[in-house]
């Protein structure tokens, strides 16, 4: 027997599988396919808040920097402006980097809930709903992997 994928929830095997508390052999599954549901706007929103947080410390450090050398100012005071909207500026990075990172892995997770579906010879049932577009792709392809006709036998 071959473990194509495996975790708490989804268990992939040449003979068959375990998803939503169901146990499938293989050769009762007529047919899989998968759908999307709709777009989660609230995520897509979140990466925008995401977004506005690191142009944020960056506007504001070229604000500075604008208004120090705008008005009419003693040298110290232009030099403080000037070197504050630098500073401002240069903190933005380590705050960018986590805040990237952040939005590649709501990327990783996708904005949609995907849903695995199989005809059996009871009728459709529901094998497994994700709103993680990585693990469900790499679900999905494991099931297909496992229901290509080389495989079975």
């Amino acid at each position: 027997m071959t473990t194509y994928y495996r975790d708490a929830d989804v268990w992939i095997t040449s003979t068959g599988v375990r998803m939503n508390g169901r146990d499938l052999r293989l050769d009762e599954l007529l047919q899989v396919w998968h759908t999307r549901g709709r777009r989660s706007w609230g995520t897509i929103a979140g990466r925008g808040m995401v977004g506005l947080a690191i142009l944020t410390p960056l506007v504001i450090g070229l604000l500075a920097l604008a208004v120090a050398f705008v008005i009419d100012a003693s040298t110290s005071t232009t030099i403080a402006l000037g070197g504050g909207g630098v500073l401002v500026g240069l903190a933005t990075l380590p705050l960018a980097d986590v805040l990237l990172e952040r939005i590649d892995r709501s990327y990783d997770r996708g904005s949609r809930t995907r849903e695995i579906w199989a005809r059996t010879a009871g009728g459709d049932v529901l094998l497994l709903r994700s709103a993680d577009a990585a693990r469900f792709g790499r679900i999905y392809r494991a099931l297909q992997r496992a229901l290509e006709p080389a495989t079975r036998r």
